[in-house]
C-alpha cells in the first residue's frame, strides 16, 4: 500500500494518491494533474477512480481533466447534480483498489454531499480516513457555504455535521490517521492547525469542535465567529458542478507573448485587468500604470479569486519564466480568461521608455516621525477586522483588503491625504496600495514590514485595541 499526500501551500490544499498492486485512486485533485500522472507512471499503476469529498468552493478540481487523461471514474457521494458522468456512491459502499479498500462514509454538514473515505489495509484494518472538509486538524468544516443554494440554515447544516462526526468519525479507533483536504490558512474553517494530518485520538483530545458535550453546544461553537466566505467560493462550486475548459486550452490562450506595443493596444480596452505577479518586494519599485499587484510569493490564487473579476480578460506582467506558473495558479481558482503576457516582463516596458508608476516605501520609524507633523496623514490598516481589533495604531482607518475590490470602499479616502498603508507583514499592503493607486489616489506609501515592524517600535506609537467600524 502506498499513500502520498500532495500539499499545495498557497491554497492550503491536500490531494491524495493511493496505490495498491498496480491500481490507484486520487482524492480531491487540483486542476493541474501532471503530479498525479507522474506518480502513476512511477508506481506503474492505473488510476481507476477519482474520489471527490464534495463540490469544492476554494479551488477548481482536476477531476474532469484527470478522468479524460486516464479513463478513471469520478466518484461523488449522494446527492450530486453534475452535467458530466459520475458514479454516485452510496453510504457504506466499498471500492476495492488492489489489495486494499476504500469505504464511503456519507458525512453531510459542510455540504450535503460531503463524504469521507475510510482506507482499510491489506488485512482489512482501518488505517486512515480522508475527511475532506468534514474534519480538519483542530477544526471542522464551516457549515454556512451550502445554506443558500439548498435553502437550509447554517444551524441545520451544523447539526448535520455534528451527527456525521458522532456517528461516522468519532467511533473510529484512536490510531486511525486523519487526512483532511486543507491545512492552516484555508478559509474553509476558522481554526485550522498547522499540521497537515493527525489521528482520530489526537483530534478527540485537542479539536475544540469535538469537545462539545451536546448538539447545541457544537452548533454554537462552530457557527460563532464565521466570517463571510471569499467572493470566488460560489463561483468555484458552480464550475466544479458544471465543468470547465481543459487546462491545456486555458494555457494555449494565456501563453501568448505580447510585445510592448501589442500589450499597450490590449490595455486600451479598459475592461481588461493588468495583473502583475512579481514579488511584493519588487512591484513598488516600478510597474505598468494601472496594474494590480498580487505576487506569487504569497497566497496568490486566494487573493486573485477574492479581488479580481472572473468576467474580465486578464493581461499578465510576470517575472520572465513565470508565465505558465501564473496561469496555472489562476486556473486553480477558476480564471480562464488570461489573454497574454508582456513579453520580457516589466524590464521590457522600461527598455521601451514607457511611463511607469511606483509606490513610495517607508520604514516604520519614518511613519513614527511623520505622524505628529503631517496633518494630511492617513493610516490605512488593511488587515482583517479581527487583526485590527487585537491592536492597531490610533486613528488608523481599517480597510480590510478583501473589501477593496469595490472602489466604493475607498470613499473615505481623499486626494489631499498622504496615505500610509500597512498590513501584518507587507504582502497585503502592496496589493492594497496598487488598488488604491488604480483608483487615482497617488500619495500612497507602503509601510515596509507592516504591523510586525510597527510593534517592534511600539514605544514610538500609540497603539489601541478596539473593534473596526466598517461603513
Amino acid at each position: 500500500m502506498f499513500v502520498r499526500q500532495l500539499y499545495t501551500g498557497c491554497l492550503s490544499e491536500s490531494a491524495y494518491f493511493i496505490e495498491s498492486n498496480g491500481e490507484a485512486v486520487v482524492i480531491d485533485p487540483l486542476r493541474d494533474i501532471e503530479a498525479y500522472l507522474e506518480l502513476a507512471r512511477e508506481r506503474k499503476a492505473t488510476i481507476r477512480y477519482i474520489f471527490e469529498t464534495h463540490f469544492h468552493a476554494d479551488f477548481v478540481s482536476g477531476h474532469l481533466d484527470l478522468a479524460a487523461a486516464t479513463g478513471a471514474t469520478i466518484v461523488y457521494g449522494p446527492p450530486p447534480a453534475t452535467t458530466y458522468p459520475v458514479h454516485i456512491a452510496k453510504d457504506g459502499e466499498v471500492f476495492a483498489i488492489g489489495n486494499i479498500t476504500l469505504e464511503v462514509l456519507h458525512t453531510p454538514g459542510h455540504t450535503l454531499e460531503s463524504c469521507c473515505f475510510l482506507l482499510k489495509d491489506e488485512q482489512g484494518k482501518d488505517y486512515a480516513v480522508f475527511t475532506g472538509d468534514t474534519l480538519f486538524v483542530g477544526d471542522v468544516g464551516r457549515p454556512d457555504l451550502a445554506q443558500k443554494e439548498n435553502e437550509i440554515s447554517m444551524d441545520d447544516l451544523a447539526g448535520m455535521l455534528y451527527d456525521s462526526l458522532q456517528k461516522k468519525i468519532i467511533p473510529l479507533a484512536d490510531e486511525v490517521l486523519v487526512y483532511p483536504a486543507h491545512g492552516a490558512g484555508s478559509s474553509c474553517g476558522k481554526n485550522l492547525g498547522p499540521e497537515s494530518f493527525s489521528t482520530i485520538g489526537e483530534q478527540k483530545k485537542t479539536n475544540y469542535a469535538l469537545q462539545a458535550t451536546s448538539r447545541e453546544d457544537f452548533i454554537k461553537a462552530v457557527t460563532e465567529g464565521i466570517t463571510a466566505p471569499p467572493q470566488y467560493f460560489p463561483i468555484n462550486v458552480m464550475i466544479n458542478k458544471q465543468g470547465y475548459d481543459s487546462l491545456d486550452q486555458v494555457l494555449a490562450t494565456g501563453m501568448h507573448a505580447l510585445s510592448v506595443t501589442a500589450f499597450k493596444q490590449a490595455m486600451a480596452d479598459e475592461s481588461e485587468i493588468v495583473l502583475d505577479t512579481r514579488n511584493s518586494s519588487e512591484f513598488p519599485q516600478g510597474f505598468v500604470p494601472g496594474s494590480i499587484s498580487i505576487g506569487l510569493d504569497g497566497r496568490f490564487a486566494e487573493w486573485a479569486g477574492s479581488l479580481l473579476s472572473f468576467q474580465k480578460p486578464i493581461l499578465l506582467v510576470t517575472e520572465p519564466g513565470k508565465e505558465k506558473e501564473t496561469i496555472i495558479r489562476l486556473a486553480r481558482v477558476g480564471f480562464d480568461k488570461m489573454i497574454g503576457y508582456l513579453d520580457g516582463g516589466f524590464p521590457a516596458w522600461q527598455s521601451a521608455n514607457e511611463p511607469f508608476d511606483l509606490i513610495v516605501e517607508v520604514e516604520a520609524d519614518e511613519l513614527a516621525m511623520d505622524i505628529p507633523f503631517d496633518e494630511h496623514l492617513l493610516i490605512a490598516d488593511v488587515r482583517k477586522e479581527t487583526e485590527y481589533a487585537g491592536g492597531h495604531l490610533k486613528n488608523a482607518l481599517n480597510l480590510p483588503l478583501d473589501i477593496l475590490k469595490d472602489p466604493a470602499a475607498m470613499c473615505d479616502l481623499d486626494e489631499t491625504q498622504n496615505i500610509y498603508v500597512h498590513c501584518a507583514g507587507g504582502y497585503r499592503s502592496v496589493i492594497a496600495a496598487s488598488l488604491i493607486k488604480r483608483e487615482g489616489f497617488h500619495n500612497v506609501r507602503n509601510v515596509v514590514g507592516g504591523w510586525n515592524a510597527i510593534k517592534e517600535l511600539s514605544e514610538r506609537f500609540t497603539i489601541v485595541k478596539e473593534p473596526a467600524v466598517l461603513n
